[in-house]
């Protein structure tokens, strides 16, 4: 009791070197307060974000890994076998029994919805909204007899576009683009989650998905004006690669593009035009037809399933591998994948904090051993007396480490009041400077490859090519951004308040500081004879 007490009496007699020592504590605390709380701000994120988000998740072909194989198979190493390689990829697409066979091996998997898309070709009755006036007359001169366009019933028709279509992050066979785009879909979860622009209904209503409604379809506004269609008429659309092959379809409804709807780049023709977009029904494409692997070419069918949580997806991966999926495929979650990547500048804050939380406690640590080894030596004197009076060096060593543990609570509590006050406002600007260092990377990765002009057009070719979802009021919401068009969405701000567990982990680094930094002292005291101290005093 004696050895506290003297310790704060010396504590309030030393005002100046100890209060040096708790303005030091304090930016330590201060700084480590604002790592702390950054980094449990970003674990935070990391285990939480998801909680209340539906997680999808996709099954995909591995292109890669069998192009891969197939070209160590080639004869000379160098060259591509191109038979090879076609054939490693022939007849590997899953198809929708395969799709839902899987969904009910996995009870991680709470929905499933699907859509997929096939090319249609203009007749002389139904043209696609077009500047080109080559469209129009190549479909008058090439329709036959009966009305019906040709192949070439458009300079689109004669297109061919890889993997183009709603085939999304699934990858898709090549689809002749034709003039129009017909996409049909599973139910609304499909519709409302799409790759889409914002649209709105003008009149009409929405197609039904059963087969009673097999044959429905709704238009833009701008492609019913320019054919001069109403709800109620019966349109008639040609197969890309068989002219002599027609589709009658009614039209139940018609939405206004409140999007773009300027036309993707690169000549793709006229369905990449989102006034050119028809939508309905997956059972009306099954009916035509125009799915799975038709004559017409559609895209690979993009056949999405539904879980609660992240947990939840990991369970589904390793259902469907024990449930006899093949290496060729990988399972994989835009969702998931999407938000690792917002959660990019939110690391490299947490990095950046924990390097800054090392060096301050290293130059702090350095500093305050510093301080206590001089003032050891300043009061030798003290020391001796203490020690030639009877004291065990052990308590007078106990007397120095508590002097400078209750200047380093003291220190500890500023520096903590001031972090829990600093750390919001620091901490959202520090993250503001990586998301803005991120988008910058970004931007300049965009332009060195000349992807800012490509994500642009694809960006605005994309959304008019996906569906109108349901909304309340009638209205039609806004779907995924396409994959090769959207930006990433940073997490930009964070509530990294002062929490229990941060003044936990701040009372430990105090504690720390308080025994590394005596250690020195401890170690000095030791060392000293009474004796020989008083005698050199006198």
């Amino acid at each position: 009791m004696f050895m506290i007490a003297n310790a704060w009496k010396n504590v309030i007699r030393n005002k100046g070197r100890n209060l040096l020592v708790m303005v030091i504590v304090a930016i330590i605390a201060a700084a480590a307060a604002i790592g702390l709380s950054i980094r449990q701000a970003a674990q935070s994120a990391r285990a939480t974000g998801l909680a209340n988000t539906t997680v999808t998740a996709q099954i995909s072909l591995d292109r890669s890994k069998l192009m891969a194989a197939a070209q160590k198979q080639s004869a000379n190493g160098t060259q591509p076998d191109f038979q090879a390689l076609r054939q490693s990829l022939a007849g590997k697409e899953l198809s929708l029994t395969d799709y839902q066979k899987y969904a009910k091996t996995s009870t991680a998997v709470k929905s499933t919805y699907y859509s997929q898309s096939a090319g249609l070709s203009a007749t002389t009755g139904f043209q696609p909204v077009s500047t080109s006036s080559s469209s129009t007359s190549g479909s008058t001169s090439d329709s036959t007899t009966s009305g019906q366009s040709g192949s070439q019933g458009s300079s689109g028709s004669s297109q061919s576009s890889q993997g183009y279509g709603a085939g999304g992050p699934m990858g898709g066979r090549g689809m002749d683009s034709g003039d129009f785009k017909l996409t049909g879909f599973s139910s609304d979860a499909a519709v409302a989650n799409a790759a889409n622009g914002k649209f709105t209904m003008s009149s009409g209503k929405v197609f039904g998905y059963d087969k009673t409604a097999n044959g429905q379809i709704i238009i833009s506004k701008a492609l019913a004006q320019f054919n001069n269609l109403k709800v109620g008429d019966t349109v008639t659309a040609a197969n890309t690669t068989d002219s002599t092959k027609t589709y009658k379809l009614t039209i139940v409804g018609i939405y206004a593009n409140t999007g773009s709807t300027s036309s993707a780049p690169g000549g793709m023709g006229n369905a990449s035009n989102p006034d050119n977009a028809i939508y309905t029904s997956f059972s009306t494409l099954d009916s035509l037809g125009l799915s799975g692997n038709s004559t017409n070419g559609g895209s690979q069918l993009d056949f999405t399933y539904v879980v609660a949580s992240k947990a939840a997806y990991e369970t589904f991966a390793k259902d469907v591998k024990a449930a006899g999926l093949s290496s060729d495929y990988t399972v994989s979650s835009p969702d998931i994948t999407q938000y690792e990547a917002s959660l990019v500048p939110l690391d490299n804050l947490a990095k950046f904090a924990l390097t800054l939380l090392l060096i301050v406690l290293g130059v702090g640590g350095a500093v305050l051993i510093a301080l206590n080894v001089f003032n050891i030596r300043e009061r030798k004197y003290e020391v001796g007396v203490l020690t030639a009076i009877g004291i065990r060096k052990a308590k007078v060593a106990a007397q120095f480490v508590f002097e400078l543990l209750i200047v380093t609570m003291i220190g500890l509590a500023i520096g903590a009041a001031a972090g829990s006050i600093a750390s919001v406002p620091v901490s959202n600007h520090l993250l503001a400077g990586q998301v803005a260092a991120q988008q910058s990377q970004q931007a300049s990765q965009a332009a060195q490859f000349g992807r800012g002009m490509q994500g642009g057009g694809m960006q605005s070719g994309s959304q008019g090519q996906g569906a109108p979802a349901p909304a309340m009021g009638g209205g039609f919401a806004a779907g995924r951004a396409s994959a090769l068009g959207k930006t990433t969405s940073y997490i930009s701000s964070i509530n990294s308040t002062v929490s229990i567990s941060v003044v936990g982990e701040l009372v430990l680094i105090g504690l720390a500081l308080t025994v590394v930094s005596s250690l020195a002292a401890v170690v000095v005291i030791m060392r000293y004879e009474p004796l020989q101290i008083l005698a050199d005093r006198s």
